[in-house]
């Protein structure tokens, strides 16, 4: 079973969402908030596996709601809910740890299977959306490998920083797998370790850590 925590300001959203979900037999509902300190305190009580985000909100707003839900050991998975696609809060969002975002006005079935798909480990963002990620990172100037960061990759094996430098330029399993002449079970693999050994939560997480380092720099180099 599946726990979802619902966090958003409307009452009326969280109604529709709350009962939407019951439809599932592997999705129960297990708390809902108004708004972010809420959420923080709802996910303390409930232990929830993903919590639906709003990001506007009163109190405290869902970036920095999910920037202290994500700082903890046993973190949920955090799937933004939000109006306009690629906006500013939600580049902020995945900065602060979401792994996955959704709009709002997504068919019924497409928000279930994010849940899902966040639950059993996976991230919601597909190589498009990683790629304009990338784009609106680009705006910053990231950071030359820092000290600590040189010696987490002195972790990865040469394979294995390979696949993260294709990841950080948002490439797809299967387009690693071609760039690399492997199959695509053994890139994934390789994916996994890569998150262990850096301690990341998901690929989207890769794909920040990459260019907050300094390994991949706009324009793909």
């Amino acid at each position: 079973m599946i726990r979802v925590l619902l966090a958003d300001d409307e009452e009326l959203m969280r109604a529709g969402l709350r009962m939407m979900l019951h439809t599932q037999p592997d999705l129960t509902v297990v708390g809902e908030a108004s708004d972010g300190q809420e959420a923080v305190l709802a996910a303390a009580a409930t232990a929830p596996d993903v919590v639906l985000m709003d990001v506007r909100m009163p109190v405290l707003d869902g970036v920095a709601a999910t920037r202290k839900l994500c700082a903890g050991p046993a973190a949920p998975k955090v799937l933004i809910l939000t109006t306009f696609e690629l906006d500013e809060y939600v580049f902020a969002a995945v900065r602060a740890g979401a792994s996955g975002f959704l709009l709002k006005r997504s068919p019924p079935e497409v928000l279930i299977d994010g849940i899902r798909t966040l639950a059993a480990g996976e991230a919601l963002l597909g190589p498009s959306v990683t790629r304009r990620l990338l784009a609106e990172f680009a705006r910053a100037t990231p950071a030359d490998p820092a000290p600590e960061t040189a010696r987490r990759l002195a972790r990865l094996t040469g394979r294995e920083r390979e696949v993260l430098l294709l990841l950080g330029r948002g490439l797809a399993n299967a387009e690693i797998a071609e760039r690399l002449q492997v199959g695509e079970a053994t890139v994934k693999t390789h994916v996994g370790r890569v998150l262990d050994k850096l301690g990341l939560r998901d690929r989207v997480h890769a794909v920040v850590f990459a260019f907050d380092h300094g390994l991949v720099r706009p324009g793909g180099r």
